[in-house]
């Protein structure tokens, strides 16, 4: 077994896990990856959550007390997946302790079906914090145009947020100057900006599937050459982009009264196509000052066999933009693809979100209480 997971946060990369359940909390091990595999934060969104409910681990106590006072089903699933976000918070607030705010950190995500309406999410975010009611907690509020308001504002009320579903480089700067805006209104609101965290996550992997499926219905050899390498080209230009926006004068002004970076946050980590080494979207993207959210599985692959060979990103920005271009040359639209993957990523996460309301339901009409 390497220590690469060592080397890799000594790059200045923070480890979190794409995953929780209750099961990962009760079993001890969320708290066994936190110390033995660098773990330092945990990601959560409506898919992880459909998958950890439905699979049933640990979850029967609290629902036979929810069915018994007859809650709605969307209360249900607040309660379960906020005690889960709670749970975990507390079994990294060490980490968030040492780390001064930085890591340590659990997201959890407003309701998907609010993703386009900017009012909708700000309460919602605003509720979030409120009933996970840990220093340590990240509202994840998409990248909408919708989303973007949101952000600012509950930024501005010091409310630490993880950006979600962010595709083009376009919306990534947009997402930056939101959470600016944000900060500003928060310092002129008197707030401690040392306190705002923020993490915007840029997938990656999705990228990839969809421009290699255009790839391949060209099917020639000129087309093949570019299979594979527009996921790490577009994510490099966003660490590019976000080095010259935190190098502004405009930042300079936050910097000075405490502010910390909007870290660059890499998902969709893990690999689909069997073709590529597992551990491409972990070797390829080490740079200091990111996070990498993983699945277990390609955790573990990294573990044992990833290549850390130091910042993969610094010095790659002319080749990345080569590569995007080369796609575009193909007849590929970068700005359709970006544009379809965040419509699928809102329909993936609604659709997700209407398989729990219906498990939930099914598992509170199967405890239920029966009457007399």
């Amino acid at each position: 077994m390497t220590d690469a997971l060592k080397r890799l946060s000594e790059e200045g990369v923070a480890i979190w896990l794409d995953d929780l359940s209750r099961q990962r909390i009760t079993s001890g091990n969320l708290a066994e990856l936190i110390d033995q595999q660098h773990v330092v934060g945990v990601t959560t969104n409506p898919s992880i959550f459909q998958k950890a409910i439905s699979g049933g681990e640990g979850y029967d106590q609290q629902l036979t007390e929810l069915a018994a006072r007859k809650v709605t089903v969307e209360e249900a699933i607040r309660m379960i997946t906020t005690a889960d976000v709670r749970d975990a918070a507390d079994i990294l607030r060490p980490v968030f302790d040492s780390t001064q705010g930085q890591d340590g950190r659990v997201s959890i995500e407003v309701d998907p079906r609010l993703a386009h309406n900017t009012l909708a999410t700000v309460a919602e975010a605003k509720q979030l914090s409120w009933l996970v009611d840990r220093p340590n907690t990240l509202i994840k509020i998409p990248a909408t145009e919708a989303g973007l308001p949101a952000i600012t504002e509950v930024i501005g009320l010091g409310i630490s947020v993880n950006v979600t579903l962010i595709f083009s480089l376009e919306r990534y700067r947009k997402v930056m100057d939101a959470y600016l805006s944000g900060l500003e209104k928060a310092k002129e609101r008197g707030l401690d900006l040392s306190k705002i965290h923020s993490v915007a996550s840029f997938f990656v992997s999705r990228v990839d599937t969809e421009i290699d499926k255009r790839i391949d219905a060209l099917g020639t050899d000129e087309a093949k050459a570019a299979r594979g390498k527009a996921g790490l080209a577009n994510a490099r230009l966003a660490y590019q982009a976000y080095e010259e926006v935190f190098s502004t004068d405009r930042w300079a002004a936050l910097d000075k009264a405490r502010a910390n970076k909007q870290r660059p946050l890499w998902a969709s980590t893990g690999v689909k196509d069997p073709a590529y080494k597992d551990t491409l979207y972990v070797d390829d993207l080490a740079a200091p000052n990111t996070v990498n959210t993983m699945p277990e599985a390609t955790l573990f692959a990294t573990e044992d066999h990833g290549q850390i060979t130091g910042n993969t990103i610094a010095g790659t920005y002319e080749q990345a933009r080569a590569e995007l271009d080369a796609v575009e040359k193909l007849g590929i639209s970068y700005d359709e693809v970006v544009q379809l993957l965040e419509d699928e990523g809102v329909e993936k996460f609604e659709a997700s979100w209407t398989d729990l309301l219906k498990s939930t339901e099914a598992e509170l009409t199967r405890l239920a209480p029966s009457e007399g």
